[in-house]
């Protein structure tokens, strides 16, 4: 409402014109503002996606702004509030953040759009599923990342594992030959409980579940529990540390230093580990993490951005034509080869193909899941028992005993209301 009010105070054409809303042509013309976060779209994306968008639209012209995603929660909330004519009308998110700002009810239900103009049901689910609450789609999936196993080919060939295993029990067994002179076999972190996560949802358990409304933690359940004993069985083939997660230390320098055969991580880090060693560079290769079953990978936790409008936008139909745009075909793929991410539907896949890394992330990406999407799952990741009950089940206490702590712990915290 804010520029259409804008419109009304500006009583002739001239003063149309002069307030910035008829071009010289003559056509009422609209600003879109959408805040795209650091890092998730080169400076020439956004540009060549700007000039096309706007050639394509003659009454609109987008005012694109960059954020830092350092403190973004407070001011994507404050956002939300906001009816500055400066407020943006379109705005990126993490895709498990959108419970916490649909629960403050400053979205736009985009359920409709989704279903008749978007293909939602060929979504990947990790992308999409966040971006829901009561059956309604808030977020809207733009692109995805997540886990892959990022290997040496030369300690593979050396061990005499010529192909790359493709089920859990062969991954285990080619852990174990890697596992000698000197070497790792994989670097698993103690507390890397994404990858846990994944483990967890393969074998058909959650970290938490809703029942007659209620949330509570499920770590306790049997399948659940094999997630961790798999988990344990992985782990136990390297040095990680069972008190510590992914980044302490960062597991690309320990990978770098050339002793470390296998670690589960995005493909990307492996851009990091040659800068540390660029020996490794010929030495790498990705496949993505192996399911229960041979030619299924396994589930993983699929992290990316969603695309949401806020309520108060001035011009709804312009702010949908801009995710419609960003998140359709063409603009989708195009981000995902100019970034190596991974496109919003596994139909577009082929897409990345060419590329070994992001070609397993999208393969697993097919089977990616998402945290449990209700706001309250920030106060459980704020002071995570998951990992304190990884360290001490590693450290050799009773897993069934420490899950039911764990599980009454994550029950607690989801009955915490965000300030």
């Amino acid at each position: 409402m804010r520029r259409r009010l804008l419109a009304l105070v500006c009583v002739s054409a001239s003063l149309l014109s002069a307030c910035g809303l008829l071009p010289q042509g003559g056509g009422e013309r609209h600003t879109v503002t959408v805040w795209l976060m650091k890092g998730s779209a080169s400076p020439d994306f956004v540009k060549r996606f700007t000039k096309d968008f706007e050639s394509t639209h003659p009454d609109l012209d987008l005012d694109i702004k960059v954020q830092e995603w350092t403190g973004i929660g407070p001011k994507v909330q404050s956002a939300l509030k906001s009816e500055d004519a400066d407020a943006p009308d379109v705005i990126e998110v993490g895709n498990t953040q959108v419970p916490q700002y649909v629960d403050s009810g400053g979205l736009l239900d985009l359920t409709l759009e989704s279903l008749r103009d978007w293909g939602s049901d060929a979504w990947l689910p990790g992308l999409a599923e966040p971006g829901q609450l009561r059956g309604q789609q808030f977020g809207i999936p733009w692109y995805a990342a997540n886990r892959v196993v990022i290997y040496r080919k030369d300690l593979f060939a050396r061990a005499g594992v010529d192909v790359p295993p493709k089920n859990r029990e062969e991954w285990l067994a080619a852990t174990e030959k890697l596992d000698s002179d000197g070497n790792q076999g994989i670097y698993l972190a103690g507390q890397d409980w994404y990858t846990l996560s994944g483990f967890i949802w393969d074998e058909g358990g959650n970290l938490a579940e809703q029942h007659d409304g209620v949330w509570k933690g499920t770590l306790d359940t049997p399948a659940a529990l094999r997630g961790m004993d798999f988990y344990r069985r992985l782990q136990s083939l390297g040095d990680g540390p069972a008190d510590s997660d992914e980044e302490h230390p960062p597991q690309a320098g320990v990978f770098a230093r050339g002793r470390v055969a296998q670690i589960v991580a995005v493909p990307g880090l492996a851009r990091t580990i040659i800068r540390q060693n660029p020996g490794l560079a010929d030495k790498l290769g990705f496949f993505p993490v192996p399911g229960r079953k041979a030619g299924q990978p396994g589930a993983v936790f699929t992290g990316g951005s969603d695309l949401v409008i806020p309520q108060h936008t001035d011009y709804r139909k312009g702010a949908v034509a801009v995710v419609g745009a960003l998140t359709g075909r063409q603009w989708d793929t195009d981000l995902a080869r100019t970034m190596d991410y991974v496109p919003n539907k596994a139909a577009l896949a082929p897409a990345v193909g060419d590329d070994e890394g992001v070609a397993a992330m999208a393969a697993g990406a097919a089977r990616g899941r998402a945290t449990p999407s209700t706001p309250e799952w920030a106060v459980v990741e704020a002071d995570n028992p998951i990992k304190a009950y990884m360290s001490a089940v590693l450290s050799g206490a009773d897993p069934a005993t420490e899950a039911r702590r764990a599980s009454r712990r994550i029950t607690e915290q989801l009955q915490v209301p965000l300030a």
